[in-house]
């Protein structure tokens, strides 16, 4: 019986497929299948082919060593011992190139070449600086007048004048008056009567809208600025303010 028919019949006999000998000795099951055929080209040389008989027939359950020497018979023997040096030796040996040592003499030699460049075109390029320097340094440095900015251009500077964030909308009342205000998005602020005297005030974000049922009763602030009576001569009147106003209004 050959080797490839032992492994095959010593397998079958432990209950172990293909598959499960394959994953317990890391062998692919086309090598496996090539030697239970006795066909050991694809074990990759005689030396692989030895161990993978090892490992199969201790993984079935059986004494590998009858059949590697019975391999060796069919292959020529069992190769003969090396020593160790000789085993991890390349049979063909890799050149290497001689790594040479930095040339420091060539290095210092061109940048002090760098050096004495370098001082030669500040010697010639420098010559008319020092002269300007020295005609410079006997002057005073003359202050470079800024004219002051005049009123006008104070006044309308936009930085003298910050934004408003929110209005704001003060009302007093010297007539009885009904008042409705609503702030940002409609919402409802105030709504309700004001008698003689009686003063309020609201502030929004972006707008502000009242209704006044009688204009004439009422004095209007919006952002600090006193806008008076809507109307002297009554009725209903409906406004809207906004950051920007009384300039918008």
């Amino acid at each position: 019986m050959s080797i490839g028919e032992t492994l095959a019949r010593e397998r079958q006999k432990a209950g172990l497929t293909v598959t499960q000998v394959s994953l317990r000795t890391r062998i692919r099951e086309t090598v496996i299948r090539g030697i239970e055929r006795d066909d050991f080209s694809a074990c990759g040389g005689n030396f692989y082919a030895r161990g993978h008989i090892r490992s199969i027939s201790r993984v079935i359950g059986i004494d590998p060593e009858p059949l590697v020497q019975e391999f060796d018979a069919m292959h020529g023997g069992a190769p003969a011992p090396i020593p160790a040096a000789t085993a991890f030796e390349p049979e063909n040996p890799v050149p290497f190139r001689e790594r040479r040592a930095p040339n420091w003499s060539a290095a210092m030699a061109l940048a002090l070449a760098l050096v004495v460049i370098y001082g030669v075109f500040q010697v010639f390029s420098g010559d008319s600086a020092p002269r300007t320097a020295r005609q410079v340094a006997g002057a005073p440095e003359q202050p470079v007048a800024t004219p002051s900015p005049t009123r006008t251009q104070r006044a309308e500077d936009p930085v003298a004048v910050a934004p408003r964030k929110n209005v704001q909308l003060a009302v007093h009342a010297h007539r009885t008056t009904w008042l409705s205000v609503q702030g940002d998005k409609g919402r409802n602020l105030f709504s309700g009567t004001l008698r003689p005297g009686q003063s309020r005030e609201w502030t929004a974000k972006k707008k502000i809208s009242i209704i006044i049922g009688n204009s004439s009763g009422v004095r209007l602030t919006v952002n600090g600025k006193d806008l008076g009576t809507p109307d002297q001569n009554g009725g209903v009147v409906r406004l809207s303010f906004t950051p920007d106003d009384p300039d918008a209004a």
